[in-house]
């Protein structure tokens, strides 16, 4: 199965760690995800994360493609607990040490109140395995966020754990991965 990720655009809430917030896309944001797939395609199926700033835009290609949106509520982005909403450099002013410490290793820190990395990699990889067994040999676009992106390149490219937040991934970024036959992923250049 090969699918190609993209992540959603700007949103109306700006930068900073949105996690379940359900920002809406911008116009900057809608064109940006508009230019990613411009190119692409075609795809034998549209899956997208449930909130609005991915499946907004998954529903409008839907219409515009005549296919059918499978939401995947496995692939929405880390829930950040306590410092959903707020940016890095606000952080750096009430918890700098806590900060440092999950931008280290994320998955030996868990932001006060939010998922726990290895929680967050079991759901995200759990959704990918289920879209595997229902889609084998198909070619999908999973409209999703940075952090899921993130960690299913960062396996692809086998990144140690602690390089996780090192993988780089924008607005509209999009990527294409193979998923093997044993669940691997490979980078698809």
């Amino acid at each position: 199965m090969i699918i190609e990720l993209l992540r959603h655009g700007e949103t109306e809430r700006g930068g900073g760690l949105r996690g379940s917030l359900d920002d809406a896309l911008t116009a900057t944001g809608w064109a940006q995800m508009q230019a990613a797939v411009d190119t692409a395609g075609p795809w034998d199926g549209l899956v997208s994360s449930p909130l609005q700033r991915c499946a907004a835009f998954a529903r409008q290609l839907g219409e515009q493609t005549g296919q059918a949106v499978q939401l995947a509520p496995g692939l929405k982005e880390l829930h950040f607990g306590e410092w959903e909403g707020r940016s890095a450099a606000e952080l750096m002013l009430t918890h700098e040490q806590q900060l440092g410490q999950f931008w280290s290793d994320p998955y030996a820190f868990t932001p006060p109140g939010g998922e726990a990395v290895i929680d967050f990699s079991k759901r995200v990889l759990h959704a990918i395995t289920d879209l595997h067994r229902e889609h084998a040999g198909k070619h999908l676009l999973v409209v999703t966020h940075g952090g899921v992106m993130r960690l299913l390149l960062a396996r692809a490219r086998g990144l140690p754990r602690e390089q996780l937040l090192q993988v780089e991934v924008g607005h509209g970024a999009l990527c294409r991965l193979e998923v093997l036959a044993d669940g691997s992923l490979r980078e698809v250049c």
